[in-house]
């Protein structure tokens, strides 16, 4: 339980600044706003910056006074230096200027490991696999590239140009594109197809900007292939703006019903109601949540819960039902600041308690390991805080709780095998992107299209094998005994990776989906 409790901990670190940005009210930034910082906090900055006897920098001093001002508020308000708020606002807002491409650096060359369509790379006819040689006239490959060095070449202001020296894959001919950046949009759609007879499967990642419509044209297509029933993915979820949450839940609701409401000692409620322009207002319906699953992709699961609506399936929930808003300053930075709490509309709040302070706070997933929540939902069943709960009702009389997170209604256990420390490891070091790139590409040329790919492709055991061998020479000690725990899951993953370098993430998900005893249930229930 101690291993698998460090694995679920270091998942929630990587994903719990997402979760901290959360929910953001409305189209989140005030944008004419700008704070004033004629305080005690500034005064005491200029002294150090005017008088203190070593040179320091004050604005790093500043944002981390800030945020621990914030933080002793509660775990959601937060200080936002200016590139993470950048970023953060790009990646809600549904897209960045660039060229529009994922990459990896393998032997100190960058290889493209995505294109996104209409993004300027793909109009111009830079592909997958491609080996990025010279950056305008410079030598690029083997210049010891990392990260900051990438993003101040390849990021820029639209219409700037930059000139790309390309080599194909098994080519030693160099052709040099010119290219201008442009706006690239990133969808908050992971994957959609048909997962089953009549039962259309779409995986959200984010509530950005663009989440209803890129959800609307996923749905249409599923249509047309025939869908009746939908399972909706909420797993790993980490929120995102609250309206484009309840423009999703209209999605599957008739005109005027309680979405989720929200209140604060300075902010009187407000109701949000679906409208009447539904395109799945009464089709079959699946809700998937996990404890990764939260704020935005709570008040979905929630509202689905409390109308009858939906079947939730998979496990508790985060537990965020605090609302931010987000306050730029002058320089770029921001603060993102609880305004209010958002209830269900049954009237609970799902947030779980903060009292006991910040670590106690971002521990509490761990805790629910070595509780063995993620394994059991009798043991969830007999923890103090649910036992403590006030029981609400949804619109049929079913019993719901407001405990900490959506409990959901019908509970799958987290699988272990697919996230050893082994594996986290191995995706850590980018070694199954890498030995795709290396060992596996060439092959996939066989396969003409993805759904061939899918069903006829499989990872042998000599495969399997290489791969360790391979990765042994990054990861010097590897333990014998995880290795065969996770051999299935590992040989699931090499197929899952190649099937994104070929054919994007939907190839991705369906492969991961293949072996998923959550997304196997949730079809079930709906047959």
């Amino acid at each position: 339980m101690k291993r698998t409790a460090s694995i679920i901990f270091r998942s929630l670190i990587l994903i719990l600044l997402g979760i901290a940005i959360g929910l953001l009210l409305g189209d989140n930034v005030q944008r004419g706003f700008s704070l004033n910082t004629s305080n005690k906090i500034s005064k005491v900055l200029r002294l150090v910056r005017q008088n203190y006897v070593d040179s320091v920098n004050v604005d790093s001093i500043e944002g981390v006074t800030v945020n621990n001002l914030l933080q002793n508020l509660d775990p959601h308000s937060l200080y936002l230096p200016p590139q993470q708020a950048l970023s953060i606002n790009e990646r809600l807002d549904g897209g960045f200027n660039g060229i529009g491409i994922e990459y990896q650096v393998l032997r100190d060359t960058l290889i493209i490991t995505q294109v996104y369509d209409g993004g300027p790379a793909g109009k111009a006819g830079i592909m997958t696999g491609d080996r990025v040689i010279d950056v305008n006239g410079k030598k690029f490959s083997g210049t010891h590239i990392n990260q900051a060095a990438v993003n101040k070449i390849f990021k820029g202001n639209e219409n700037t140009e930059i000139a790309l020296s390309i080599m194909r894959p098994a080519s030693n001919l160099l052709k040099v594109y010119h290219l201008k950046r442009g706006h690239v949009d990133l969808s908050s759609l992971d994957a959609s197809y048909i997962a089953a007879p009549s039962t259309g499967y779409i995986k959200i990642s984010k509530f950005a900007s663009t989440t209803d419509i890129d959800f609307r044209n996923a749905l249409k297509k599923l249509k047309a292939a025939g869908m009746q029933k939908l399972v909706l993915d909420l797993r790993g979820n980490g929120g995102g703006y609250l309206n484009s949450a309840t423009e999703l839940a209209s999605e599957f609701l008739d005109k005027g019903k309680l979405i989720v409401f929200t209140r604060g000692v300075h902010e009187p409620r407000e109701d949000y109601l679906s409208t009447d322009s539904g395109l799945f207002q009464h089709g079959k319906l699946a809700v998937l949540i996990d404890e990764y699953s939260a704020s935005a992709s709570e008040i979905l699961a929630g509202a689905m819960q409390d109308l009858d609506r939906a079947v939730i399936v998979g496990r508790r929930s985060f537990g965020k039902g605090l609302v931010q808003q987000q306050f730029p300053f002058s320089d770029g930075s921001a603060v993102n600041l609880t305004i209010a709490r958002y209830y269900t509309p049954s009237g609970r709040s799902i947030q779980k308690s903060y009292k006991g302070g910040i670590e106690s706070y971002r521990n509490e997933v761990a805790e629910r390991v070595q509780k063995g929540e993620l394994f059991s939902e009798q043991n969830y069943l007999k923890d103090t805080a649910f036992k403590k709960a006030t029981a609400y009702h949804t619109t049929t009389g079913r019993k719901v709780f407001s405990g900490g997170g959506i409990m959901p209604d019908i509970f799958v256990p987290a699988d272990t095998t697919g996230n050893t420390l082994l594996i986290q490891e191995l995706n850590n070091q980018q070694l199954f992107n890498a030995f795709v790139i290396d060992k596996m590409q060439a092959g996939l040329n066989k396969y003409s299209t993805g759904e061939s790919y899918l069903k006829n492709y499989n990872v042998s055991n000599n495969q399997f094998d290489d791969f360790i061998l391979y990765a042994s020479k990054t990861m010097k000690e590897m333990d014998s005994g995880e290795i065969k725990v996770s051999k299935e899951s590992i040989k699931l993953l090499l197929k899952a990776f190649a099937a994104r370098y070929k054919w994007g993430d939907t190839a991705y998900f369906q492969v991961i989906n293949s072996n998923d005893n959550t997304l196997k249930k949730a079809i079930s229930e709906l047959n």
